[in-house]
């Protein structure tokens, strides 16, 4: 009767074991163990941008998605898993990104996001990867020339959950701001007339400018917009590998490489 026992007891426990993921492992990945669950499975998924020029950017003919985020998710893979081809690419905006790298759908964010003290409290953050700074996109013959000129009954259209509708609510609170769910929408509504004027980073603009040379950045930078590749909080094992990546490709010439490809000069 007791080795009956004793058998049922071992059954028990195995399974409550195995519902944790291994006694504890479940736990570990819970909390991060992103570096050890990439070499499990074998690809890094990436939370990237499908609709950024420059960055991210899905070509609709072809499916490919291309951008300098992009080069650096295959550097990423190459570097853990000696193959940048080992990398799925999971499209985020900038409202979505947060919650799917905290429900473990992807890895990292690497997808044109400012590191802010807000969202710090939310996610880790990697090093500063690219220095950007809010500007304005209008209409060639616009005569928005800068902030000053987003008075009472301007539509500027944005993106949502960016930090640029925040920041021009606040340095332009006279104006109206409409907000979309991604950037080739807000592109999109900016051309069929529906707002004045689209803001978001600089390197942003500057690839819609790149898609239809009718429109004209203006205003010159009024924030700064440094990017970091967003972690799950906590990981600092793989906020370690990321930050070792970007020292790498910057004291190989790898970064200036790659910048000078996407942006058209060469990094300040």
């Amino acid at each position: 009767m007791k080795k009956r026992s004793y058998v049922s007891l071992l059954l028990i426990l195995l399974v409550t074991c195995l519902a944790l993921a291994g006694c504890g492992g479940g736990k570990k990945n819970a909390e991060g163990g992103t570096l050890a669950a990439i070499k499990e499975r074998g690809k890094v998924i990436a939370g990237v941008k499908y609709d950024t020029k420059l960055f991210g950017l899905k070509d609709p003919a072809t499916g490919k998605v291309e951008g300098f985020d992009i080069d650096i998710a295959k550097a990423l893979a190459k570097k853990i898993l000696g193959d940048e081809n080992k990398v799925e690419l999971k499209e985020v905006t900038s409202k979505t990104r947060i919650p799917l790298l905290q429900n473990g759908d992807i890895d990292l964010i690497i997808a044109t996001m400012t590191i802010t003290e807000d969202r710090k409290k939310q996610v880790d953050f990697s090093d500063v990867y690219f220095k950007a700074g809010q500007s304005l996109l209008v209409k060639k013959g616009s005569p928005i020339k800068g902030l000053e000129d987003l008075k009472k009954g301007t539509k500027v259209l944005a993106v949502k959950g960016s930090t640029s509708a925040k920041n021009i609510r606040e340095k332009a609170p006279d104006a109206t701001v409409l907000e979309f769910e991604n950037y080739q929408d807000a592109f999109t509504a900016l051309k069929a007339g529906q707002g004045d004027a689209l803001t978001t980073d600089n390197a942003i603009l500057l690839g819609m400018q790149k898609q239809d040379p009718n429109y004209e950045l203006v205003g010159g930078n009024f924030t700064d917009e440094p990017y970091g590749i967003a972690i799950k909080k906590g990981d600092s094992e793989f906020v370690g590998v990321v930050n070792d990546l970007l020292k790498e490709m910057k004291e190989s010439g790898e970064y200036d490489k790659l910048y000078e490809q996407w942006m058209g000069v060469k990094p300040e």
